[in-house]
């Protein structure tokens, strides 16, 4: 059984003010931020193809880590996978934001554990000193990948999935919540950017299911969970 000790953490928390709500874990011994699914430049990915959507994603997404990482104090990140989303996103505003915001946090050790959105994006440009790292990155008796699975001797963190949790209101209204998936040696983060939506999870017996509702962190019970 793993000994590290993880906190979960969300941008809109008193300690980080304002009107982000993402969320990632921190290894506390090791002030480590762990993020999945951050898919920075996707938005100019849709608008390169002729698909007609807002701009402002990476700016905010950007000024959500720097509130994580306020609040928690982290030295490193560890972004697991899909940091951007294709090629296209390498575009010029995109990578001028992301070095900006680089120049402002040069102190920090940045890994990518590889993800399926990052073959086809290409490689990050080295001036934004990412380090990309195949998965399963082993770091002790933790495996950083991006797609979910289990390891032999290992507690895998991963993302690629997007979880989400539906609840029901008494009156038939349904709300549908980005989560953190909990499972026998295996804990599935949620989507950091803010463009890109989410999937429902099918939960078995014995998984534990933190949903995200703005500023708090909400364990859901079984029973009131939809599969």
């Amino acid at each position: 059984m793993h000994t590290d000790r993880f906190a979960q953490c969300t941008s809109n928390s008193p300690a980080s003010p304002g009107n982000c709500s993402r969320n990632g874990i921190l290894r506390v011994a090791r002030r480590q931020l762990v993020v999945a699914d951050a898919h920075f430049g996707k938005a100019a990915a849709f608008r390169a193809r002729g698909i007609p959507v807002p701009s402002g994603t990476t700016l905010e997404n950007l000024a959500c880590l720097s509130q994580l990482i306020a609040a928690t104090g982290a030295r490193a990140i560890v972004f697991l996978g899909d940091l951007f989303h294709a090629r296209e996103s390498h575009a010029p505003d995109t990578l001028a934001h992301w070095r900006a915001w680089r120049a402002r946090h040069a102190a920090l050790d940045l890994i990518l554990v590889e993800g399926n959105h990052d073959h086809a994006a290409g490689a990050v440009p080295a001036d934004l000193a990412v380090r990309e790292v195949p998965a399963p990155w082993r770091d002790g008796v933790l495996a950083f990948c991006h797609e979910p699975c289990r390891i032999d001797g290992a507690y895998v963190l991963a993302g690629h999935q997007h979880p989400c949790v539906r609840l029901y209101g008494a009156a038939g209204d349904t709300v549908r919540l980005p989560c953190f998936w909990l499972r026998d040696r295996l804990a599935i983060l949620p989507a950091f950017g803010e463009f890109t939506g989410g999937a429902q999870i099918a939960r078995e017996p014995g998984d534990r299911v933190i949903a995200v509702a703005e500023e708090r962190l909400v364990e859901i019970p079984g029973p009131t969970v939809s599969a």
